[in-house]
């Protein structure tokens, strides 16, 4: 009994030595790690909204986007036996992508054919009889339906064949692939995405009060943000009949790409000769957060950045208009955005 206890009083003198132990590894291993302290203010820069003068031209800013892009399905069901293509490669239009398994369909089309030749023989025979009044007429006229069903069956068995082809409808590039070898397809199954960059859309937003100096095939100067110092020739080739919540027009530019300098989702601009200078209450283009469709701003409030939409206006380059949404007394961060999240602190350079 006595050695019993002795026994039990070690395990348990173990056990806690081993739980000491581990309690501190864990302090140990929690002191290395690095926890980032949420509430710790975020160095900024901030400015306030400043009146503005736009005198050389009215811009506003877009973002490209592809002329097309569409994903290609398949008409046909089967397992994927040629794969032709793969992301990044450039197709032209009517190249073959990708081949299904066909072999059953060209089974048919044998067996097929096989009966349809038969049928041209009971037609030339019951013609024949027919025209010496051996068989009724009716007869051989119903073979004649007979051998032209088959004929239809035939052309709709050879569609379904050419379809197990998969072809490029556009040119342009393989932007996505969502099959692969082996893969088992079916009737709307999107297999790629294809995407023609060969022109590009920028779409803009123009205020009311701006809309009517734009119209259909109008010639418009384009830049890109990456290409600072190039111009692109831009024609408009749509404008909203409704505006948007804000009063705000969609204008759509096609911008030629004949060299894929542009890129679909890069930053652009669309500017036009402006006749008359505007002074405006603006903010420095490089506050802005988000799309031109949305813009935002961090304002600084409390010590907190709040993030804040508004109604934007016209641009030059560095400006932008506020048309509403943003008071002229308002801390704006102009520098740091990329480290912040709305209600973050921050703390002003």
């Amino acid at each position: 009994m006595k050695r019993i206890l002795i026994i039990s009083a070690i395990s348990i003198g173990l056990i806690a030595l081993i739980v000491v132990k581990l309690m501190s590894n864990k302090e140990q291993v929690a002191g290395k790690i690095y926890i980032h302290d949420t509430t710790a203010p975020i160095l900024v820069e901030d400015t306030v909204p400043a009146m503005h003068s736009f005198d050389n031209a009215l811009t506003f800013m877009g973002t490209f986007e592809p002329i097309r892009q569409n994903s290609i399905g398949s008409d046909a069901s089967g397992k994927i036996l040629q794969m032709l293509v793969k992301e990044g490669d450039y197709v032209t239009s009517g190249q073959v992508l990708a081949k299904v398994d066909n072999e059953y369909l060209l089974l048919q089309l044998q067996n097929l054919e096989v009966t349809i030749k038969g049928q041209k023989k009971d037609d030339e025979r019951f013609t024949s009889l027919s025209a010496s009044q051996a068989i009724p007429e009716v007869q051989a006229e119903k073979n004649k339906l007979a051998l032209a069903s088959l004929e239809i069956q035939k052309k709709q068995l050879q569609k379904q064949i050419n379809s197990a082809t998969i072809k490029a409808p556009f040119s342009g590039v393989i932007t996505k692939k969502f099959i692969d070898l082996g893969s088992v397809v079916g009737p709307g199954i999107p297999l790629f995405e294809i995407t023609d960059v060969s022109s590009l859309k920028l779409t803009v937003y123009v205020p009311e009060a701006e809309i009517m100096k734009f119209g259909k095939s109008q010639k418009v100067n384009v830049k890109a943000d990456i290409y600072a110092d190039k111009n692109f020739d831009g024609t408009i080739t749509n404008i909203a009949v409704q505006a948007d919540k804000s009063h705000n027009f969609a204008v759509q530019v096609t911008v030629s790409n004949p060299n894929k300098e542009l890129m679909a989702g890069m930053y652009g601009n669309m500017s036009v000769a402006n006749q008359t200078s505007k002074n405006a209450l603006s903010i420095p283009r490089s506050a802005l957060i988000g799309s031109t469709q949305n813009p935002q701003v961090y304002v600084i409030k409390n010590g907190k950045a709040i993030l804040t939409s508004f109604q934007a206006g016209i641009s030059d380059g560095t400006h932008i208009e506020v048309a509403s949404g943003i008071d002229k007394n308002d801390k704006i961060v102009i520098k740091g955005q990329v480290n912040l999240q709305n209600k973050s602190n921050v703390k002003i350079k």
